[in-house]
């Protein structure tokens, strides 16, 4: 995700893809970081989702394992449940099976939640799931959290964290 003049993301291109898989040229500057805070809201809040719906069918009998069979290849299909499932064991390179230590900090998650909605605030978008994602990452990180991964919001959902 970069943003700049179409000339200069040109030359840098080939530096760029060293380090990364898929460079996208966004548009003119700024560009790539609200795309980034975009992608990264949305990302949050499917997290969420997934720990909600994990949370859920635990407490009604169901396994891990057979919740991800089933919701993996049906209609609540996700990248935060099949690439970062925020539970132990369907997903063997998850954060959730390494006790959450970080790929990508529940902070700085929680910075970028808060990048995307001073800039929702700033163009007169409602944002109210991403609103929500932030005030949960937010209690998340002040009880302590905030170095571990943000797939570690399942500790919170599931209360093992933080009085909620």
């Amino acid at each position: 995700m970069v943003g700049g003049d179409a000339p200069v993301f040109a030359k840098a291109e080939p530096i760029l893809q060293a380090m990364g898989r898929k460079i996208v040229h966004a548009g003119e500057a700024g560009a790539g970081q609200a795309a980034k805070i975009c992608n990264n809201m949305i990302l949050a809040a499917s997290m969420i989702a997934v720990c909600e719906g994990f949370s859920l069918a635990e407490k009604l009998g169901l396994s891990a394992q057979t919740l991800f069979d089933i919701c993996s290849t049906s209609t609540s299909q996700c990248w935060a449940m099949t690439g970062y499932c925020p539970v132990p064991g369907p997903v063997p390179a998850a954060p959730s099976n390494r006790g959450y230590a970080a790929g990508f900090t529940a902070a700085n998650m929680l910075k970028d939640l808060r990048l995307a909605q001073q800039a929702a605030g700033s163009v007169g978008v409602a944002t109210p799931m991403g609103a929500a994602a932030a005030n949960l990452y937010q209690l998340f990180v002040d009880g302590g959290a905030g170095g571990l991964d943000f797939s570690g919001i399942m500790r919170f959902i599931r209360r093992e964290d933080a009085a909620i």
